[in-house]
């Protein structure tokens, strides 16, 4: 033992010693390297003999040699920092993939749990969930041959296949509104007004329950401009009561107005229907859509706000819309919601088709400023403009209570208003000699759906309480001399003096009040 122990300690010794030597020498060659003492006494004991040349190579000899070191250290620390990155990288996809094998099984466990859940459950037809299976796996696959295909139920009939749950109902707001009349009564509706104490009693009514004031010719423009198209552009700068005035409208109406506010993200016509999930086989309903639905059960007055319509492009997600209203047949009005019809549809759903009501009135606010779209002219043509350019002035007014009044009584007054007092002939000859003037001097024609929207709004508006000359002054000044906004108006600013002068030859002098300050507005905006 003692000779092993003394072996034990001559190898130790030799080991440590080894070790001590290397941490020496180690440390010993970097004084060595920097003992720079001892580099310079040499050079000291070899100058005598030095020319320039040598001193030369002696400095570049230095130079190169301490370079090399450098090189070779900062190798060596590259490849020590390389491999620390490699083993971090290494060890994080270690850890990753043990995360992704933990989510493996947590899955498994999940789907087995979910299955045995399942299959303590049994189908309306008697059907277990490893039944309901097999059978949606051989509709799904219905070439393979299996023994086991003429599966029997619990009762040892054979199964049925199965389809969708043809019960499934993919409308949910729609299917309520169904239920919701299906034993509906209509209101007695309040049929005695004419279009002029109609237009009264709703400035009454907005004045003593809402405390808001409108000029009675705006609430002239509204009615007349509801009768010769259904859609209605109310413009101006912000705080003139805008969206307040078709939402006090739904208030008079007894059936409030539903208010879809625009949003900038708005692209298409999805923001306004709502569009099929392809994933939940679910419709995912809007309000808007919900409310053009419900329109189709009553014949109440619906009213739908876009309010700051023009905070997205309008052309976007309300031209399908604008082209539908155009067509001269309302039977046409439809709108593809899916490309299909199931049993469970709601009932006023044809083939995936809604029928656009025509009981529905789409009034649009747009305010005009830096963060709006301008409306494009395809929109001013198809739509009403009315301006709300100042607050109003405060009135007194008896108290008027709200009323019931059926769509079906206020288009029989608009018919009846163009029946019995149709545009004069006087004057249609006079827009007629307008038209060739504007296009002579500006090159602006009428078109021909501003015609027809003269010819029904002009006899409303005078049934409403106003003059020919106010409806066509209102209509001109919207409709045709808006569009001068898009010609040099440097280069006709004289062309638009001699307009005016025409305008008070043709009708009588400052007869077109809309029309002359208009035109005065665009001659400032020349200068």
């Amino acid at each position: 033992m003692e000779a092993f122990l003394n072996w034990l300690f001559t190898y130790l010794t030799t080991i440590f010693l080894g070790l001590w030597n290397a941490i020496k020498y180690f440390f010993f060659a970097i004084w060595q390297f920097f003992d720079f003492a001892t580099i310079f006494g040499q050079i000291d004991n070899y100058k005598r003999g030095f020319n320039a040349l040598s001193w030369i190579l002696c400095i570049i000899t230095i130079i190169i040699v301490y370079a090399i070191v450098a090189g070779v250290i900062l190798l060596i620390v590259l490849a020590v920092r390389k491999y620390v990155r490699f083993r971090r990288t290494l060890v994080g996809n270690e850890d990753l993939l043990e995360e992704i094998a933990d989510l493996h099984r947590d899955i498994a466990k999940l789907t087995k749990d979910k299955e045995r859940i399942l299959a303590l459950k049994v189908d309306p037809t008697g059907m277990t969930y490893e039944q309901i299976q097999k059978a949606i796996d051989k509709e799904e696959n219905p070439n393979a041959a299996a023994t086991g295909d003429a599966a029997e139920t619990t009762d040892g009939a054979p199964k049925q296949e199965r389809k969708t749950d043809a019960n499934a109902k993919r409308f949910y707001r729609l299917s309520a509104v169904d239920d919701k009349y299906e034993f509906y009564i209509p209101p007695t509706y309040d049929n005695s007004l004419d279009l002029k104490a109609l237009c009264d009693d709703i400035r009454n009514f907005a004045c003593s329950r809402s405390h808001l004031f409108y000029e009675i010719k705006i609430i002239r423009l509204l009615i007349a401009g509801l009768a010769s198209t259904k859609m209605i552009l109310l413009q101006g700068i912000s705080g003139t009561g805008k969206t307040s005035l078709p939402y006090m409208l739904g208030k008079y109406f007894q059936n409030d107005a539903t208010i879809a506010s625009v949003q900038p993200s708005w692209r298409d016509r999805t923001e306004l229907f709502g569009f099929f999930n392809e994933f939940t086989k679910k419709f995912n309903e809007t309000e808007v859509l919900k409310r053009i639905y419900e329109a189709s059960y009553n014949d109440d007055i619906n009213i739908i706000i876009l309010d700051e319509m023009n905070i997205a492009r309008v052309e976007y997600y309300f031209a399908e819309m604008l082209s539908i209203l155009e067509m001269p047949n309302p039977n046409e009005w439809r709108i593809d919601l899916v490309p299909s019809s199931w049993p469970s549809d709601p009932a006023h759903l044809t083939d995936g088709k809604l029928q656009i009501p025509q009981n529905v009135w789409y009034i649009g606010t747009a305010n005009n400023d830096d963060s709006t779209f301008a409306v494009s002219d395809k929109v001013y043509d198809r739509a009403m403009v009315i301006n709300l350019d100042s607050k109003g002035v405060p009135f007194e007014a008896p108290d008027t209570a709200p009323k019931f009044i059926s769509y079906s009584h206020v288009e029989s007054m608009y018919k009846k208003a163009v029946e019995e007092d149709p545009v004069s002939e006087e004057l249609l000859k006079k827009v007629g000699d307008l038209d060739v003037y504007v296009i002579e001097h500006f090159r602006v024609a009428f078109g021909n759906r501003i015609m027809k929207q003269l010819r029904t709004f002009i006899p409303v508006y005078v049934a409403c309480g106003g003059t020919e000359n106010e409806g066509l002054d209102y209509i001109l000044a919207t409709k045709v001399f808006r569009k001068f906004e898009v010609l040099n108006l440097g280069l006709i600013r004289d062309e638009i003096r001699g307009l005016i002068a025409y305008l008070d030859r043709l009708f009588g002098k400052g007869e077109m009040k809309e029309c002359i300050a208009y035109l005065q507005r665009l001659q400032k905006m020349s200068y």
